[in-house]
């Protein structure tokens, strides 16, 4: 039994339970009152609580919320916090509605129950007063609970939830302290935190995008997602059940390669039977070791690289798995449909790597495994060699003893040699444009599509005058 006081997120509750400014209601579905319970647990909560809820029952939580689609959304959440502060506004306004700063603080989660073994997950919200009558800010995030048993992920969303109202009062002047405090007494195979929002007066020159690349720079998730208007979203929402064909890359700046890349084997992958006419979701990833190529994070880079895709009108993915099976694992996580990976020869020189399986117990085999699940495919661009001649995937020049397995992987239809490409962009890098455009040859602008160009000018971008 911990003494009332040995976890940081007690001290948060009691401070905040003695802190006479602020009162709300607690709204939760899902996994017990966790959140609520923990301001009881401490002490002192009549100086906080105003009420708290439970609508298990889904006739109750339509009859209060209206009906939904999804009961573990984001909309759901929109919901329960429209309806808890309109709620508190209309009783206690008039009241006390001077001196007190009210809060609504929702969530609405699936926790692993004796029925399912699935997926545990959920949504968690405050809208929040920071000064009396004054107009409500709004944090949300969504949360993956990784324990095993039912009981931890009760307490470890309660901790979350104390540490999300906490810091909505006490750190919301500091983004980056926010979000680390945001899994204080939790270490990272309880919980992810893989989508933040804030939204409101006190949050106006807040970036969203620059939070969310803070959860995965903390550690706090693996990979976060933005839609082509720069929102960010949550991975369930868009990955689910669609095929997906996946490009990673730096991007920086984006080429004609790179898109020659992606629309070659988009034309390849709309092919295969599997996908049934159904259109992929496409992605860019960007692995976060590209991101810190100088081993400190550049928040403007990643703007620029960010605003570079989205004005190709592409969703972006930020993660931080190196290694290509990792990044697998995570879509599966989402989707039974296929997935493509359009990717240049030296991604596969890095993918026949052993070096890269060495933490593996079944070594390369076990890596290879894990990245060609079923409906997986590489899609392997071509590239010229050294003397300019054209090298294609069925020509890869594999080590001897690897040579069979990947035969397997050609003959198998795993590994798709690209070849409708544009033979002309072969000789385009990244790092080429950037140097054209440090030694003022304008000649950058023919290796780059013209929204590109375009974007490049107008913000200045890798030192353009």
């Amino acid at each position: 039994m911990h003494h009332p006081f040995d976890l940081k997120a007690d001290k948060k509750a009691f401070q905040i339970n003695l802190d006479p400014a602020i009162y709300g209601t607690f709204a939760e579905i899902g996994a017990g009152q966790e959140v609520a319970r923990r301001f009881f647990h401490v002490g002192a909560a009549a100086g906080t609580v105003a009420k708290t809820i439970s609508a298990y029952d889904m006739a109750f939580s339509d009859a209060i919320y209206g009906h939904c689609g999804r009961y573990v959304s984001r909309e759901r959440l929109g919901t329960m916090l429209d309806h808890e502060y309109q709620l508190l506004l209309e009783r206690l306004s008039a009241k006390s509605g001077s001196s007190r700063c009210f809060f609504a603080f929702a969530d609405t989660v699936a926790a692993r129950s004796y029925k399912t073994q699935n997926e545990s997950h959920g949504w968690m919200g405050i809208r929040f007063q920071t000064t009396p009558l004054g107009e409500p800010n709004e944090i949300i995030l969504h949360i993956r609970l990784l324990d095993q048993e039912n009981i931890d992920q009760q307490e470890a969303l309660g901790t979350v939830g104390v540490n999300l109202i906490h810091g909505a009062f006490y750190l919301r002047k500091d983004p980056r302290a926010f979000i680390g405090a945001l899994v204080d007494d939790l270490p990272p195979w309880r919980v992810e935190i893989d989508m933040i929002r804030f939204s409101g007066p006190e949050f106006k020159m807040l970036d969203n995008r620059i939070m969310c690349l803070e959860l995965v720079t903390q550690g706090i998730a693996n990979a976060v997602l933005f839609n082509a208007d720069g929102d960010v979203i949550q991975a369930a929402d868009k990955f689910h059940n669609k095929p997906l064909l996946v490009e990673r890359g730096s991007f920086r700046p984006v080429t004609l390669l790179a898109n020659d890349m992606l629309d070659c084997s988009l034309k390849m992958f709309l092919k295969e039977e599997q996908l049934a006419a159904e259109q992929p979701e496409i992605l860019m990833e960007i692995t976060m070791s590209n991101l810190l190529r100088e081993g400190k994070l550049d928040h403007k880079d990643f703007m620029d690289r960010v605003d570079m895709l989205s004005a190709l009108n592409r969703t972006v993915l930020i993660s931080n798995y190196g290694e290509f099976y990792r990044l697998i694992q995570y879509l599966t996580r989402y989707t039974t449909k296929s997935i493509g990976l359009p990717l240049g020869m030296p991604s596969l020189y890095e993918i026949f790597d052993e070096k890269y399986y060495t933490n593996l117990e079944g070594g390369i085999l076990e890596g290879l495994g894990r990245l060609f699940k079923k409906g997986v495919q590489l899609y392997v661009y071509p590239t010229l060699d050294e003397k300019g001649n054209l090298l294609e995937a069925n020509a890869f020049p594999v080590q001897p003893h690897l040579k069979e397995l990947y035969e397997y992987l050609l003959r198998n239809h795993f590994i798709i040699p690209v070849n409708n490409c544009h033979q002309e962009y072969l000789g385009i890098q990244s790092l080429t444009v950037l140097n054209k455009i440090k030694k003022k040859d304008e000649t950058w602008k023919q290796m780059v599509p013209p929204e590109v160009v375009e974007l490049i000018h107008k913000r200045r971008l890798f030192g353009v005058k």
